[in-house]
């Protein structure tokens, strides 16, 4: 056999010929089909998407095909992706890249790499399925680094998926239904089979989970797993927020089960382990519509014209035990949430209303630091520990401010010399460096039902300051004070707010845009840039452009957050500085006050690993909860906006400018809009983007980032938390707006069916000239002026509460 096979082999090798069998076969089918991946190298298939390609209906052959597919794979010129599709292996370069995605806008996304300065630029249809959030590996084909230009990159597998629920407003055909997304930054709707939509209604606002991920050739598909009412109604939309962020909206019943079988009373026991201040004058100053008072404050007048100053704080951390439900939700959440027209406590009402709240003339237990205080505010004595308290008196912040006002009333005494001290100690701030943000905070008027009736803007007043000051004060010196227990090199573990020095790039170019509107600020001096500051703040303070000026002065800052490394807090200029003030509604404080009592104990300090990680865990919740409550306040203005007369003139500012228009802040709501570039009809118009300006190309009109400008409102977006704007004095706007009336109707009950409810023109969605970032990115991307920063970090012992907001602190 081995001769006869031999003598074949020769003649066919003689003769020339190749040999007709079945291996030659397969490998010409095998580079067909490697070719069909090469030329098709921007999208993934799955097996029987190539079965169809070639034809293939036999049940062997399509075997076959598998076989090949999977060789292919093995030798490392196919990629077989998470979903089980296939894709062209990435060329030799830069592969393994991971990063998260940012789909800034419907045609493109950006995915930010960790340690990783510049971001990667990904056209959507590079981005293999992957939608905004999600934890992707890339290969970048274009490093424009050497060229000073973008890098470019395509999605080679989705890692993690960054949400599995989606929020929005169902739409109901014959066959099936469609679930249009409420996140601006998913651009495209989910697909349900009728028998999915369980009592969902046409326009209901729904939760629906994933079951298939999108392709790049076919939609995502899902199921509905909650119902939230129908689209425009108040308690529907402000769930929609909270579901959109992750956020709940109820207790688990173990949790409200464990919270109600707490006991009411305290025991003596207890009771007898604490400093008791019950026979000390004790108060809260909190909002009108505060229902948690976890802070108040004792006074009392020492010989020598000295003052005893108690902060009690609620002990949080007696009821909420560690390995117990309570503890395990309160770590979940890690901060209560604060939305336009109600709050959505950390803690159960049981504790956060009831037993750790701080109400008159109950006994509450605390926690404390204790001062001893010229009237200057100096610190000659203090205490750190657990106390009984018995407060005299619940103060709103007018009625506070009443008494320093007139002098008449409860406690004028104590309340004029708490006041008196304040101000020293926020003079010594501002000395030190502190930064002075004031930015504005918008409140509502609401009717019974959740309609908006008014806006209007917060004013802090002495009341407001006195608490902040005493606040920030204890926080400082608790962890001072865990500081200073420490001994040798290693000091003792505790949880820090910090909050770094802002990015000297980011300082430039925010400096850069002041100067543009007559303003300057230092940013060669580390030292003397909060004094420049302050004094910009202050100059540009009652004049138009002052809330956009104080937002991009916060975002230029670097975001404050938890962490166990001493870092120290920037904006307050305090070389250390944690948060212990508000355990009611942050996880973080409730750790600060088991590690302060661990070690007045005199415990060793505790390993970091555990405290970090639920730092970063908090630092995360605060950030979506800031988001929830701003989306609240951003739909709440749009819904005002809508009620408004539809040829009524607005005066606004301009606050960024891009190639498809001019994002205009109206003055009076602090509502934000777009002029759209097509709605700029006496000129075409150009993105000077250096000098964040649009200029006519015939007239060479100009509007400027900072310009004053009137608008009128064209269209607004409900369920995009969106509005239109057109200039005054477009002499096309009456008829369109006229045109447009049915729509904006239609847009106020949550948004159309049609495509504009689908819009661009949200700022999400959009990249702009203006901002901290001139451009550089979409408005939904980092260090934009839509990318949020904390509101600065103000008032910082208080909180994050809608009704203490004059109490705030995200510092």
């Amino acid at each position: 056999m081995r001769n006869k096979k031999s003598n074949r082999e020769g003649r066919e090798k003689k003769s020339g010929k190749k040999p007709h069998n079945i291996l030659s076969y397969v490998d010409e089918l095998k580079a067909d089909i490697a070719a069909f991946f090469e030329i098709n190298n921007e999208q993934s298939f799955r097996p029987t998407d190539v079965h169809d390609h070639f034809g293939v209906e036999d049940k062997k052959l399509r075997h076959l095909f598998n076989e090949i597919i999977h060789e292919l794979q093995e030798a490392g010129r196919l990629l077989r992706q998470s979903d089980g599709t296939y894709s062209v292996a990435a060329p030799t370069g830069q592969t393994g890249v991971t990063g998260r995605v940012d789909h800034v806008n419907k045609n493109f996304a950006f995915v930010i790499v960790e340690g990783q300065d510049n971001d990667v630029y990904v056209e959507s249809d590079n981005l293999k399925g992957a939608v905004d959030g999600d934890t992707v590996r890339l290969q970048i084909f274009s490093d424009g680094r050497a060229r000073g230009q973008k890098l470019e990159g395509r999605v080679t597998e989705v890692l993690e998926r960054g949400r599995s629920e989606v929020v929005g407003v169902v739409e109901i055909w014959p066959k099936y239904a469609l679930v249009h997304p409420d996140h601006r930054k998913l651009y495209e709707p989910i697909h349900l089979k009728l028998d999915q939509l369980g009592k969902a209604q046409e326009r209901d606002k729904v939760i629906v989970r994933i079951t298939e991920w999108p392709t790049r050739t076919r939609q995502a598909e899902g199921e509905i797993i909650e119902v939230l009412g129908q689209a425009g109604n108040n308690n529907a939309e402000m769930h929609a927020i909270l579901a959109e962020f992750g956020l709940p909206n109820r207790f688990p019943e173990e949790v409200e089960k464990e919270a109600q079988a707490i006991a009411d009373a305290i025991p003596e026991a207890e009771a007898a382990k604490r400093r008791d201040f019950r026979s000390t004058t004790t108060f809260t100053i909190d909002p009108l519509d505060a229902k948690d008072f976890d802070d108040a404050l004792s006074v009392r007048f020492l010989e020598g014209g000295n003052v005893e100053v108690g902060i009690h704080i609620a002990d949080v951390a007696h009821y909420v035990q560690p390995n117990t439900e309570l503890e395990k939700e309160a770590y979940r959440r890690a901060t209560s949430v604060y939305l336009v027209d109600r709050t959505v406590p950390m803690l159960p009402e049981k504790l956060s209303n009831n037993l750790c709240s701080l109400r008159p003339h109950e006994d509450r237990l605390a926690f404390a630091a204790v001062f001893e205080l010229t009237s200057k505010g100096k610190i000659l004595n203090e205490w750190f520990g657990r106390t009984i308290i018995h407060s005299d008196r619940r103060f709103t912040y007018e009625e506070a401010q009443e008494v320093l006002d007139t002098g008449a009333g409860d406690f004028p005494e104590e309340l004029t010399l708490l006041n008196q001290i304040a101000r020293q100690l926020r003079d010594e701030r501002f000395r030190k460096g502190a930064i002075n943000f004031e930015t504005v905070e918008v409140r509502f008027r609401l009717d019974e039902n959740g309609k908006p009736l008014g806006i209007y803007q917060k004013e802090r007043k002495d009341a407001h300051k006195l608490i902040e000051e005493f606040m920030l004060l204890a926080n400082k010196r608790v962890a001072e004070y865990v500081y200073s227990l420490s001994k040798g090199k290693n000091k003792n573990t505790m949880v820090y707010r910090v909050h770094e020095a802002p990015d000297p790039e980011k300082l430039k170019t925010f400096a850069t845009f002041v100067a543009k509107l007559g303003y300057s600020v230092e940013v060669e001096d580390e030292k003397k840039i909060a004094g420049s500051m302050n004094s910009m703040l202050e100059d540009v303070e009652g004049k138009p452009e002052q809330n956009l000026i104080e937002q991009l002065a916060v975002r230029t800052m670097a975001k404050a957050r938890y962490s166990t490394e001493d870092q120290g807090h920037f904006g307050l200029a305090f070389q250390r500085y944690s948060h212990f003030t508000s355990p009611i509604r942050r996880y973080p404080d409730v750790m600060a006050h088991r590690l302060l009592q661990h070690y007045l104990d005199g415990g060793q300090s505790v390993e970091k690993e555990q405290y970090e990680a639920a730092s970063k865990h908090s630092s995360e919740r605060e950030r979506l909860a800031a988001e929830a409550e701003r989306a609240s306040i951003k739909y709440k203005q749009i819904e005002y906006m809508g009620t408004m007369e539809g040829d009524r003139v607005f005066d606004g500012i301009i606050t960024g400018v891009t190639e498809f228009g001019m994002f205009v802040e109206i003055t009076e709501t602090a509502s934000e809009g777009l002029v759209r570039m097509t709605d700029l009809e006496d000129d075409y118009y150009e993105l000077d983007k250096e000098n964040y300006r649009l200029i006519g190309q015939r007239s060479k009109k100009i509007y400027t980032f900072g310009d004053p400008v009137k608008v009128k409102v064209k269209e607004i977006n409900l369920a995009r938390r969106s509005m239109d704007l057109y200039l005054e004095g477009d002499p096309n706007a009456t008829k369109r707006t006229r045109r447009t009336e049915a729509s904006k109707s239609g847009s106020r009950s949550g948004g159309s069916r049609s495509g504009s409810s689908r819009g661009g023109g949200s700022r999400s969605s959009d990249s702009r000239s203006g901002g901290s970032q001139s451009g550089s990115r979409s408005s939904g991307g980092r260090g934009s002026k839509a990318a949020t920063a904390s509101k600065g970090d103000k008032g910082d012992g208080k909180g994050e509460s809608r009704a203490k907001r004059s109490k705030r602190s995200s510092r």
